[in-house]
């Protein structure tokens, strides 16, 4: 088959527009299109009056070989790559049983990988399953009540489970692990239009059911989970892992660890550091949340077209370089969502974003955040980034009041100098609830500076961004992992032999998707490290 990319037809295209498009680009009459099929789907709004679609199709034509040699040269024209999956192993009967530690996207990825070969993970998670854990965090959200073992950060399906589930990375694929992800998602539940979406997205409650689903085909190939099991220590022996210690008191053995704990554990960095592990300090981005009316947004992005419901809720991406030489940028952006209480500890306030699959609440939100790296944080130790996170989310702690309010300020008031007494037109949507204060006495000044340039300059690139009345919420803080617990070319720690850090939190992943995919590699070590090179398929 062929592979056609950058087909384009207007945004109300009739059905049949696409098949006729795609017999002209070839050259070809429609009695030699003998199939077609869409791969990706995405559109181009840069002429806001004038909204096209965008195609990559598969095609399948009567004598392929004609077209190509008619098309030499086309860019946009190539044969269709093999995405199918191929394990790479396969467990010997006597094979022990390797541990994953946390459920999020990477651990349950290396988890259902390990369960296809036939090495029957047990996977360990500090949190609930994600039906309680989704109880315990909207107590958070509701009432204030705090769990630290089960939250937006702990628990099954990982901090992805409460955000917009998107599910797009610009990371390199070249073996199209990716596919593998999304077609496994769809398995679980997932609606089907996420194989062919340019940028598609789930949310939060079709995640809850997705997960579930995932956790049964693994326990159905002999995985087990474990629940409410947090890992306090390590076991070393002569450079190698031999085990587990856990807060009940209990000892896991087990040579070949995935620790995919997320970018929150601050704990078990701290324990690992202790034990020597090898642990840099790597850059992260430190800020705020800002909100807008979705409809600003559409309009902004959209022009005329807002509204049509082929385009859904308005998305956006924007960074700036600064004159102090940082960088401002848009974070996880939820059209249509909410912005969520996110701490995993007490007495600290962290604002991350959420939207459900519909996108249709009132608020677009997204991090508005500066990059640092450790020299603007002392990053001499390797959890100095750690060290910083928690100074600012205490702060923010008590600049919301208590009771994990979040401390909020109009954009306006915030541009000004000025502490913001109360909020505009922009209702927040964060809970437990939000106090007007002055953000800007909560970061570093270069971070204030950098922002206060940047906010401008997005309004002039989306109409309104700057608005005085719309609304900042801090603190956003836990963008990525502010360390990276540094593998080798076998996807194991330096100097710990049979740990394999994985994920956001070991600093190789930012989202779901890349923590998938990277789930699926560090599970493939694992199989070549448990059954030797010669048993490995190529």
């Amino acid at each position: 088959m062929l592979r056609i990319s950058e087909l384009k037809l207007p945004l109300d295209h009739p059905p049949e527009a696409l098949p006729v498009a795609i017999a002209a680009r070839l050259g070809v009459g429609a009695g030699d299109l003998l199939s077609w099929s869409v791969w990706k789907r995405a559109h181009d709004a840069r002429k806001k009056a004038a909204i096209l679609k965008v195609y990559i199709v598969d095609v399948e034509v009567a004598d392929e070989a004609a077209v190509v040699a008619r098309r030499a040269g086309d860019p946009h024209l190539r044969p269709t790559p093999d995405t199918a999956y191929r394990l790479v192993a396969r467990a010997p009967a006597d094979a022990p049983r390797p541990v994953v530690i946390g459920a999020g996207p990477c651990g349950l990825f290396a988890g259902l990988i390990l369960a296809e070969m036939g090495f029957a993970p047990i996977i360990i998670d500090r949190g609930k399953a994600v039906r309680e854990r989704t109880k315990d965090t909207w107590g958070l959200w509701r009432r204030g009540e705090l769990d630290p073992e089960s939250n937006v950060q702990f628990g099954e399906g990982g901090a992805g489970t409460f955000s917009d589930g998107k599910l797009y990375s610009q990371v390199k694929d070249p073996r199209h692990l990716g596919r593998k992800v999304l077609t496994e998602f769809v398995a679980a539940g997932a609606p089907p239009e996420i194989l062919t979406e340019a940028h598609p997205h789930i949310g939060t409650f079709r995640l809850v059911t997705m997960v579930e689903a995932l956790r049964a085909k693994i326990e159905a190939l002999g995985g087990e989970y474990r629940f409410g099991h947090q890992v306090t220590d390590v076991e070393v022996e002569a450079g190698r892992l031999r085990g587990l210690h856990l807060k009940d008191g209990t000892f896991l053995q087990t040579d070949h660890v995935v620790l995919a704990v997320g970018h929150s554990s601050r704990d078990t960095f701290r324990a690992l550091h202790a034990r020597g592990v090898h642990i840099e300090a790597k850059p992260f981005s430190i800020g705020f949340r800002i909100e807008h009316p979705q409809s600003w947004i559409d309009k902004a992005m959209f022009g005329p077209c807002a509204g049509h419901p082929d385009l859904g809720a308005a998305s956006y991406s924007l960074s700036h370089h600064c004159a102090n030489g940082r960088t401002v940028y848009s974070f996880c952006m939820c059209p249509g969502g909410t912005v969520v209480a996110a701490t995993s500890e007490p007495g600290r306030v962290v604002t991350n974003g959420m939207s459900q699959y519909s996108r249709n609440e009132r608020n677009a939100n997204s991090g508005f955040v500066v990059g640092i790296d450790p020299a603007d944080y002392g990053g001499g130790h390797p959890l100095a980034g750690i060290a910083l996170q928690d100074e600012l989310e205490r702060a923010a702690f008590v600049a919301g009041g208590g009771g994990y309010h979040a401390p909020g300020q109009r954009v306006g008031d915030f541009l000004a100098g000025r502490a913001s007494s109360d909020l505009g037109s922009v209702v927040p949507s964060y809970r437990p609830g939000v106090r007007p204060t002055d953000l800007a006495a909560l970061m570093p000044d270069y971070v204030t500076a950098a922002m206060r340039e940047a906010l401008p300059v997005f309004g002039r690139k989306i109409a309104r961004y700057d608005d005085p009345d719309a609304l900042l919420t801090g603190v956003e803080t836990r963008t990525s992992s502010p360390i990276r617990i540094t593998r080798g070319a076998d996807f194991q720690s330096l100097n710990l032999a049979g740990l394999f850090p994985a994920g956001e939190g070991a600093g190789y992943a930012g989202g779901i998707l890349s923590a998938a995919i990277d789930g699926i590699k560090v599970a493939e070590a694992v199989a070549r490290a448990m059954v030797g090179a010669k048993a490995v398929a190529p």
